[in-house]
């Protein structure tokens, strides 16, 4: 008899913790879809706000694509890399203070845009170096 009372008390027991469970569950379900419908209607509040930030990024859009299509180089600056480079190969093109010959062809280029910043040209200034 002893037995039976404790199986039936074990599979009382086991029932209500399956029932728990499962309020639990629909809790949590109903509270993500009230946390949902709070997100959609605070997105559409600001709709004013968005159709102003449309607009200012069509006029950036266009002004970057202004500036990209401008010459970065003036066609003096792009002279004066060519004489640098024709220097070059024919071995007359000498570096710096020192003096030693440039084999280089980056070199050369960087050269010829430095000679371009110092006379005024249009030239994007010289990368920092860290």
């Amino acid at each position: 008899m002893a037995t039976k009372k404790a199986s039936k008390k074990s599979a009382t027991k086991k029932s209500p913790a399956k029932k728990t469970t499962a309020k639990k569950s629909s809790v949590k379900k109903a509270a993500t879809k009230k946390s949902t419908v709070k997100k959609t209607a605070s997105k559409k509040a600001p709709a004013k706000k968005a159709a102003k930030k449309t607009s200012a990024k069509k006029t950036t859009a266009k002004k970057a694509a202004k500036k990209s299509s401008t010459r970065k180089y003036s066609p003096a600056a792009g002279k004066q890399v060519e004489r640098e480079m024709r220097e070059m190969k024919k071995g007359t093109l000498k570096s710096g203070r020192s003096g030693k010959k440039v084999t280089s062809r980056k070199q050369a280029i960087a050269i010829g845009l430095s000679e371009a910043r110092k006379a005024g040209k249009k030239v994007p200034p010289a990368p920092k170096k860290k």
